[in-house]
């Protein structure tokens, strides 16, 4: 008798395969986002004031995870997504102030249940065009009946000041037909002299809270 070697199929992503990948992810994010509520809330009861102004959250949708393995000259299949991808879920905290941020970051890395995947600090060390965000990445605890797994949930973290910049500029840059054709030259050299301003702007206005 002649045996043959069970081969795995890969998952293509489809919309069946799609619901079930991002289940966990969907449990990751919501856990993270109750962590970061409660801190707020916390420190609000504390020190009668909010580091955070708001909280935005999204899953990828099929389209944008498969465009994104297409980038990465992968194929587009379940696997692949979860190997990786770790932006699948997203959450962005809008802050007052960068010292906000640095207080969150802060906290958040010593809770012990968290694994950090990746950091990158685009606050201090800027992109060319003026891009100021703080970005990281955390493995996140998920509980399932058999066991517990860890999730990629991606924090980008900014001020108001950034986050207008941000909306700005992905508006006037990647819209798909501009009225007025630009250099993208030019465009990198106006929007980082832009960040600029508003960099010193939000600092002028940061030393009426120092004394919070």
């Amino acid at each position: 008798m002649v045996k043959t070697l069970a081969i795995a199929v890969p998952n293509r992503l489809d919309e069946r395969n799609y619901m079930e990948l991002i289940v966990p992810y969907v449990d990751a994010m919501q856990n993270m986002m109750y962590r970061l509520e409660a801190l707020n809330k916390d420190f609000s009861r504390k020190y009668q004031n909010d580091p955070i102004h708001h909280i935005q959250s999204r899953i990828k949708t099929k389209g944008s995870i498969e465009g994104k393995l297409r980038r990465l000259q992968l194929e587009t299949t379940v696997e692949n997504a979860r190997d990786s991808l770790t932006d699948i879920a997203g959450i962005r905290v809008i802050c007052h102030f960068i010292k906000d941020i640095d207080w969150i970051v802060d906290i958040v890395k010593r809770q012990k249940d968290l694994i950090i995947l990746k950091e990158r600090d685009y606050i201090r060390n800027p992109k060319p065009n003026g891009y100021r965000s703080y970005h990281i990445v955390f493995g996140v605890p998920v509980y399932h009946t058999d066991g517990m797994e860890y999730y990629p949930v991606e924090l980008q973290l900014r001020t108001m000041s950034m986050d207008f910049w941000a909306s700005m500029e992905h508006r006037i840059c990647y819209k798909k037909e501009p009225r007025q054709p630009i250099a993208q030259e030019m465009l990198v050299e106006e929007f980082a002299q832009y960040a600029r301003q508003l960099e010193e702007i939000e600092s002028h206005m940061e030393r009426y809270c120092e004394g919070r």
